[in-house]
């Protein structure tokens, strides 16, 4: 089958809204799956074997049963004090995480996976970011939740808004990742499956 066109069958594998505006800067038409996997960790998986299992079981739930489309897959977490952080899902939980972060170092791995059966196509990619949290008063903690609300996102912040002011500095090989896909590799991995990207 010969995949080299702009117009392949491209799906992302996630409903995340975040994800899907990254995946929109690629100005390729694609489509959204949700996929019914079990996000939970398996007892002595690390965060890294975590992501990656995830990201590639996204990908692969959707990719089985739609065997012609080029599929992306993705998955993310946060790591402080090696211990993995989750959506705060409450204003409450989201001061506990940033008061905790104040000072500190957060890792986050962001995980993509890129499959296609008609193809035999498989690539995945883990990238690793560290944020530099500056100190944090409970004023600025408050003044920043209040505003932004940030409550459906891995570590209580948006850094593609407001959240940016909360950093020091960010280390990473792809600004994109630290949203939840990183864009230069999955640019990368879709040429390499066929698509083609200007």
């Amino acid at each position: 089958m010969n995949m080299e066109s702009s117009s392949a069958n491209l799906i992302l594998a996630s409903t995340s809204k975040y994800r899907k505006l990254l995946l929109q800067r690629l100005a390729t038409p694609f489509s959204c799956q949700s996929p019914e996997i079990d996000e939970s960790a398996v007892p002595g998986e690390s965060p890294d074997e975590l992501v990656e299992r995830l990201a590639f079981q996204k990908a692969r739930c959707i990719a089985t049963r739609e065997r012609n489309a080029i599929v992306i897959g993705s998955d993310q977490v946060a790591v402080h004090n090696q211990r993995i952080i989750g959506k705060p899902g409450s204003h409450q939980e989201a001061v506990t995480q940033l008061a905790s972060f104040s000072g500190q170092v957060v890792k986050f791995l962001t995980a993509v996976s890129v499959q296609c059966v008609a193809n035999n196509f498989s690539d995945h990619h883990t990238d690793h970011t560290s944020v530099y949290f500056r100190l944090l008063s409970g004023v600025e903690i408050e003044h920043y939740l209040q505003r932004e609300q940030p409550y459906d996102c891995a570590g209580s912040f948006k850094s593609e808004a407001q959240g940016i002011v909360l950093f020091d500095r960010i280390n990473s090989n792809d600004p994109t990742a630290l949203i939840g896909l990183p864009l230069i590799r999955t640019a990368h991995m879709l040429r390499s499956a066929g698509m083609m990207l200007p």
